[in-house]
């Protein structure tokens, strides 16, 4: 499925003016319908009740673009591989969606995510189309089910300041696409200059202030198809450490985010799924930062780690070792630094 750049860019565009357009009227519905985000527990940071559904126009958003280049260049192959893709991340999506709408118990939710990740990790074996093979079968499953899992509790519990999960979700897909294009994986090209397009065009809307939230449909739906184009994704380094560094890379600052409020969470014996002011973001709000400039900082972490994955794909095999673990230490040190800042009352 090997389209000229041209082609990714109105891909990228599509995607930017389709979801642009959704997100809006849906906006709309949303408001409608007394679908929104009230502030009235003590973890949220707004003000004014914010509609959610933005989800709804990015899922939407994606499939139509998706799907409508795949029917103008009639490629039954690939519509078939997007369904691999899609149709998980779709039902997920609209597990979400119930929650944004019924407030579902946590427990549901991850037994849902677990059961999708099963069978996506069993097609991805079963296809032979994982991106990083460890040669065991027993442990590629494991991994593949844990990365699918993890990267969507990340989105999800990402999406806690506005244009967070958007904006870093945007930066990473761009990234990715840059990495698939150059290594000649042109589906997952595709998808992720769709995905990033999507992105881009609810941060229209999502940005400082936000005039609209992605909700959990829209969390979990980026989160699932992130985590399977990267597990899908080959980075190509002669050493596995190197192959596995680059997907957790692509997406290492929800990862931190994640991990700093799930160790700080667990250390005051409340429950991980709580929610609380303990994200990345609000402790850089509690050291002084603006909204804005809290969410900024986090683009630009997320910018500059997606850089060194960049860096390992093009380093010479010397090099490639070496700089996995530089990224680690840096990746830890800021883990340390995070945990260190004062936690929420």
């Amino acid at each position: 499925m090997k389209l000229e750049l041209t082609e990714y860019f109105l891909l990228f565009v599509a995607s930017v003016t389709l979801v642009g357009l959704l997100t809006p009227l849906v906006r709309k519905i949303a408001t409608a319908l007394d679908v929104v985000d009230r502030p009235s527990e003590s973890h949220k940071t707004h003000k004014e009740p914010i509609p959610y559904l933005g989800g709804v126009g990015i899922i939407i958003g994606v499939i139509l673009v998706t799907y409508g280049a795949i029917a103008i260049n009639g490629r039954d192959s690939a519509f078939a591989l997007a369904n691999t893709l899609l149709i998980p991340a779709i039902l997920l999506g609209l597990i979400g969606l119930v929650d944004d709408v019924k407030k579902l118990a946590p427990w549901p939710r991850f037994i849902a995510q677990n059961a999708v990740a099963l069978v996506i990790a069993g097609i991805l074996i079963a296809t032979n189309t994982l991106g990083s093979p460890s040669g065991n079968i027993f442990l590629d499953l494991l991994i593949t089910i844990l990365w699918i899992v993890g990267v969507t509790n990340s989105i999800n519990f990402f999406d806690n300041v506005d244009g967070g999960a958007s904006g870093t979700i945007a930066i990473s897909s761009i990234f990715l696409f840059f990495l698939a294009f150059q290594g000649g994986q042109f589906f997952i090209a595709a998808l992720a200059a769709v995905l990033g397009g999507a992105t881009i065009g609810f941060l229209l809307w999502n940005r400082p202030p936000a005039r609209i939230y992605m909700g959990d449909a829209g969390a979990l739906f980026l989160g699932l198809l992130i985590a399977t184009l990267l597990i899908r994704f080959d980075p190509n380094p002669i050493y596995l450490s190197a192959s596995f560094a680059i997907p957790i890379l692509i997406l290492a600052i929800p990862i931190l985010d994640t991990s700093v409020a799930v160790i700080s969470r667990l250390r005051r014996g409340i429950s991980p799924f709580q929610g609380g002011q303990d994200h990345l973001s609000h402790r850089l709000m509690r050291v002084g930062l603006s909204k804005r400039q809290a969410v900024l900082s986090l683009w630009l972490m997320s910018l500059f780690f997606c850089l060194i994955a960049i860096a390992i794909s093009n380093a010479p095999y010397s090099v490639e070792r070496l700089i996995t673990i530089l990224s680690a230490a840096l990746w830890f040190i800021l883990f340390f630094l995070f945990l260190r800042t004062a936690d929420s009352k």
